[in-house]
C-alpha cells in the first residue's frame, strides 16, 4: 500500500508504466530486485532514467559493480527497459498491469 505523497508522483499512467517496464527489465535480465513506488519516487529526482539506474546501482546493488562495469549494466538495463515500454505503449495498454513485483522475487528466489 503506497502512500498519498507517492501517489501523487508516480500515480499518473505514463509514469506507473515506466516504473513497470523497469522492473519487467530486471525481471527478464535475472537481476533480483523491483523498485517500489518509494524508491522510483526517490530516483526521480534525478530527470536522466540512465541516471537513475547507475545511482541505484552505487546505493543498493554494488556488488555487481565488482564484476560488471557500471555503464554496461545501465545499458543493458535501459536497453531492456525501453523496449518493454514500447511494447507496452504500442500494444495499446491503457493501464499499468498489475503485478507484485515482490512477489516475483520471492517465487524466483524459491523454485
Amino acid at each position: 500500500m503506497s502512500n498519498g505523497i507517492i501517489d501523487q508522483h508516480v500515480g499518473d499512467t505514463t509514469e506507473r508504466l515506466h516504473l513497470s517496464a523497469f522492473n519487467a527489465a530486471f525481471d527478464e535480465l535475472g537481476l533480483r530486485w523491483h523498485w517500489d513506488d518509494k524508491t522510483y519516487h526517490e530516483l526521480r529526482r534525478h530527470s536522466c532514467e540512465k541516471e537513475r539506474v547507475r545511482i541505484y546501482l552505487q546505493t543498493h546493488q554494488s556488488h555487481l559493480l565488482t564484476a560488471y562495469d557500471a555503464s554496461f549494466l545501465v545499458e543493458a538495463i535501459y536497453a531492456v527497459k525501453a523496449r518493454r515500454y514500447e511494447a507496452m505503449v504500442n500494444g495499446g495498454m491503457q493501464a499499468v498491469p498489475d503485478v507484485d513485483w515482490a512477489a516475483v522475487q520471492r517465487f524466483r528466489r524459491d523454485i
